[in-house]
């Protein structure tokens, strides 16, 4: 697929947007040695307008990354440790009465900034969770019946323990079908992990991380996104991605729409990212899986059988048949 005809975005401005992108990208990987695809996905879900869920075993550098992401893009990072005793006015902010004026004054919780670490998110009760719902879907918060907007760019980085299991709630559905893309850091190969040892002994190496780009240009790189133009079939081949979640027989719950939307969404900042102004099968394919594998629940015995969202979705992308060049 490389029929451009109805692009809106010409190449130049697609080889600035991939420019300043690998700019961002080449920055945050001074600091997370060996980890191209986590440091890829967490800036096309930042530059599309999405949320990240992070999940692994402590210590793979989760919140480094939150950390360095920030400090590239010169953005206000905001840190909410989820525990079971968190209450949602803790998170979005609670109105307290000023005796001078006669009235309630808001006061804004730590969603309120451009990236939000939510950190061992499946550690607080549901209700709590449940206080990130509007703001991840609307950017925004209702207190009180008062809505407060949140800041552009606003993105929720959230993390979670998939070993340890005592205290936890799983994520809903709800929750998890507003994260855009799920990923997992894995543990770094030997010589990274040396390079690792060489320079993570102290923080000077994130003190000294300099920003390569402002909140202005993420907000135009945003702009750019819905200009990358998508062809009517590959539309219809997510479609059809989608649609086979739905009807699989190891599935129980397949992906909503908001799952479709989000994967044209990412495809599109994929293919700017490559310096394209056009969207191709690669794109859809390879971020296919962080996209939708986790908004699915799998038959219980599918699992009795070891079977994951994961490799449901591979057989899935290789099941679907893939538009023609041209079509």
């Amino acid at each position: 697929m490389t029929t451009t005809t109805a692009s809106r975005l010409t190449e130049d401005t697609a080889q600035r947007f991939s420019a300043a992108f690998s700019a961002i990208r080449d920055n945050m990987q001074t600091i997370l040695q060996g980890k191209p695809e986590l440091v890829e996905n967490s800036l096309l879900s930042l530059v599309s307008g999405g949320h990240i869920l992070v999940e692994d075993v402590p210590g793979l550098g989760k919140t480094l990354l939150a950390k360095a992401l920030s400090a590239s893009v010169g953005a206000n990072l905001g840190r909410i440790q989820f525990t079971p005793d968190l209450l949602p006015a803790d998170v979005t902010g609670v109105s307290i009465w000023n005796r001078e004026t006669s009235s309630f004054e808001f006061r804004p919780g730590p969603i309120f900034t451009e990236l939000v670490l939510a950190d061992e998110i499946n550690r607080a009760a549901p209700k709590t969770q449940s206080a990130l719902l509007e703001a991840m879907a609307e950017s925004q918060v209702t207190v009180d019946g008062h809505t407060h907007g949140l800041p552009d760019p606003f993105m929720v980085i959230a993390t979670q323990n998939p070993i340890e299991q005592e205290g936890t709630y799983p994520l809903p559905e709800s929750q998890l079908d507003r994260f855009s893309l799920k990923v997992s850091v894995g543990y770094p190969t030997r010589q990274d992990e040396i390079s690792i040892l060489e320079t993570h002994e102290t923080d000077n190496a994130l003190t000294e991380l300099q920003a390569v780009a402002t909140l202005a240009d993420i907000k135009r790189m945003a702009a750019m996104i819905p200009e990358v133009y998508i062809a009517p079939a590959l539309r219809d081949y997510i479609v059809s991605i989608a649609d086979a979640t739905r009807n699989h027989q190891a599935i129980t719950l397949g992906v909503s729409p908001r799952a479709a939307l989000a994967l044209q969404k990412i495809s599109r900042a994929k293919a700017a990212a490559s310096g394209r102004n056009f969207v191709n099968d690669h794109d859809i394919k390879s971020t296919a899986v962080a996209v939708m594998a986790h908004r699915l629940i799998l038959t219980p015995e599918a699992h009795l059988q070891q079977a994951t969202p994961e490799s449901i979705m591979e057989q899935i992308l290789n099941s679907v048949p893939t538009p023609s060049p041209g079509a």
